[in-house]
């Protein structure tokens, strides 16, 4: 499970050859950027010899600097008005690749400065798009032993933001694992096992919850959406609980609920035409949930308490499935008609929220969060952007504008929706036997404000509800739907990015 090392590197003569290092990789916006006279001069050279450097990643044969090699990578349209942070990702990801290529092992990773404030995290931002660059898959680690792979990446940074950096990249690497690993090797009970080895020596707090009778007594929402898969011993489901907690005073506190549904075939509303094929990502909410828990495990943040839950669960089909038009009582004591038996994933987060919220009602400025790979529609809405969803409380504290502002920051930017009354209407069960109604009966990508409404049902279901900014005990609640951007590229086996791991604990170590 060994994630990307970075090394702080504080002086600049380590570009030359000798300093143990075996590739000196440049990211820029132009070559006049450059603050090392010596690379610059170099590149400045190299323009005479071919003309894409400062036009596409391109390698120089550098006699005198580490390795001899010289990677140029540009920043393409560094000035325009809609470019962010993640043109220096972008420039990162190709130089690693061309340097692993070419066969460097410990390369050096140079930011020429920019004065744009948007820019401001640019070094930290590529540096983490290496380690995202450089992750393969599980399975593919398992099978062949990664060889001739980059073993460490030098920066020019304090031991202090090494330290940070190399924390992100071990949550980040433990979610992509998580998500992106196939049903049977990444089962429920696999799951949670990987994170007891993950989270063994860690400080943080841990318990695994796999009795059938006390799933179905505490999760009886959760336990529905598995009912099918207890008579197989491999598939059947499990809770993870994760707590850290800093020393000293708690000032502020937040609790986590993470969907884990390991694979989703639709159950009894079964997925057809192909469009099962993918769904062992129906789990990366719990797995980013899991990464930012590691990356506190390791930072250990002052003044706060993190609580997360994690649902894991696979929706199988069989003569034991749940099926659409059941009533089952919430652990919140809420009575939900089941729309639709391919809308698992808020069952599963709602019985999560409410153990979350009796722990959340006594804890100091605690703020409570939902994080799944939840609904199509916020793809067809927002592309490969996460999307929150806040109740009042949440978004009188500003929660997802805070969160908007360090994910912008960080190269992890996202959308926010806006919780509206037609979303509640959505939720009423027409019978009126349920107090509410799961879902409607087709695909959300085709519904009207299909990502915003299962917020609603997540309040009701959950007991939330009960805490709006009229009530006595008002709670913080953002719901986070990470659908289109826990992978990318191929959207059914593209690469799994730990969204929107950075931008939470960005959030939470600086609010």
């Amino acid at each position: 499970m060994k994630a990307m090392n970075f090394v702080d590197v504080k002086e600049s003569d380590s570009i030359f050859e000798g300093s143990g290092w075996d590739a000196v990789i440049v990211v820029t916006a132009n070559l006049a950027a450059i603050n090392l006279d010596e690379v610059r001069i170099l590149a400045e050279h190299g323009v005479n010899i071919d003309a894409r450097v400062g036009r596409a990643p391109t390698l120089l044969f550098a006699p005198g600097l580490a390795g001899g090699r010289l990677i140029i990578s540009p920043v393409l349209q560094h000035d325009s008005d809609i470019q962010d942070v993640r043109g220096y990702s972008d420039a990162a990801r190709k130089a690693i690749a061309l340097a692993q290529d070419a066969g460097a092992r410990k390369p050096l990773l140079v930011i020429a400065p920019s004065d744009e404030a948007k820019y401001a995290q640019s070094q930290s931002v590529a540096a983490l798009a290496c380690g995202h660059e450089l992750w393969q898959a599980l399975e593919r680690r398992e099978a062949t032993p990664e060889q001739n792979k980059i073993e460490s990446i030098g920066l020019l940074v304090s031991e202090d933001q090494a330290k940070v950096l190399n924390a992100i990249e071990a949550g980040r690497h433990l979610a992509r694992d998580l998500c992106g690993t196939e049903p049977e090797r990444m089962s429920a009970p696999m799951f949670a096992q990987y994170c007891q080895q993950a989270f063994a020596d860690s400080g943080l707090a841990l318990s695994v919850i796999e009795d059938r009778d006390v799933l179905e007594r505490d999760y009886p929402l959760l336990s529905a959406v598995g009912r099918a898969s207890f008579g197989v011993p491999r598939h059947q489901p499990r809770v993870v609980k994760l707590e850290y907690c800093a020393e000293g005073e708690i000032e502020r506190s937040y609790f986590f609920a993470g969907k884990g549904v390991v694979y989703d075939t639709g159950g009894a509303d079964i997925k057809i035409s192909g469009g099962m094929a993918g769904m062992s990502r129906d789990k990366g909410g719990a797995a980013a949930v899991a990464g930012l828990m590691k990356t506190l495990s390791l930072l250990k943040p002052k003044g706060v308490r993190v609580v997360a839950e994690l649902g894991l669960v696979r929706n199988s089909i069989g003569s034991e499935a749940f099926v659409t038009d059941e009533i089952i009582t919430s652990h919140a004591g809420v009575r939900v008609r089941i729309g639709n038996t391919d809308a698992e994933g808020r069952l599963v987060l709602a019985d999560l929220l409410s153990h979350l919220r009796l722990k959340a009602v006594n804890a100091p400025e605690a703020q409570l969060f939902s994080v799944a790979t939840l609904t199509g529609h916020v793809v067809r809405a927002y592309g490969g952007y996460t999307a929150v969803v806040e109740n009042s409380v949440a978004r009188d504290s500003q929660v997802g504008e805070q969160l908007q502002q360090w994910g912008e920051a960080w190269g992890e930017p996202l959308e926010i929706s806006r919780l509206r009354r037609e979303d509640y209407l959505k939720i009423v069960d027409p019978s009126g036997a349920g107090d509410i109604i799961s879902s409607n009966n087709a695909p959300s990508s085709v519904t009207a404000r299909g990502h915003q409404y299962p917020a609603a049902f997540l309040l009701k279901a959950s007991g939330l509800e009960a805490h709006n900014s009229k009530s006595a005990c008002p709670l913080a609640y953002t719901h986070v739907d990470i659908a289109g951007s826990a992978t990318e590229g191929d959207p059914l086996y593209g690469k799994p990015t730990a969204a929107p791991l950075v931008a939470l604990y960005q959030y939470i170590s600086n609010t």
